[in-house]
């Protein structure tokens, strides 16, 4: 499933792949906390990189953990302005999967990783396009084990 947000007005944007990752653990979701709020663990894709290895990189990066992507849930795309860099167009693909070993001490400092519960995430991430990622997942996810 795709979904669009936001209205693309008729300027310049800055297009901006990523990929993410959804971790689903006795009823809790893996996202990183920042001054900001809550986003999911991946981000932007380098040039060349696959959506598989951005979400390995940028996972080690921010938590510091090894990561096991199961599945593809979804992709989202917004046009808004940013305020640092103006009118931006991020393009997100979300995936299922697990954080399994922690292998070093994350080199994002400002990014915490925290489990939090479904009813409390929901509707509380940082950007919409996430809030619905993380609605997706989980309702695609057996939250019963």
């Amino acid at each position: 499933m795709h979904k669009i947000f936001g209205k693309k007005e008729d300027v310049p944007y800055t297009h901006r792949k990523g990929a993410y990752l959804i971790p689903i653990k006795d009823g809790s979701i893996g996202v990183v906390q920042t001054d900001k709020g809550y986003f999911l663990l991946g981000g932007g894709l380098d040039e060349g990189e696959s959506d598989a290895a951005c979400i390995a990189r940028e996972c080690m990066e921010e938590t510091g953990y090894s990561v096991c992507i199961k599945h593809k849930i979804g992709s989202a795309e917004t046009y808004y302005r940013a305020p640092q860099i103006g009118y931006f167009h991020p393009i997100q693909s979300y995936y299922a999967g697990e954080l399994l070993e922690k292998i070093q001490e994350p080199i994002e400092n400002d990014h915490k990783l925290v489990w939090v519960k479904f009813e409390d995430l929901k509707g509380n991430m940082y950007m919409e396009m996430q809030n619905w990622a993380v609605e997706e997942g989980w309702n695609a996810a057996d939250t019963t084990s």
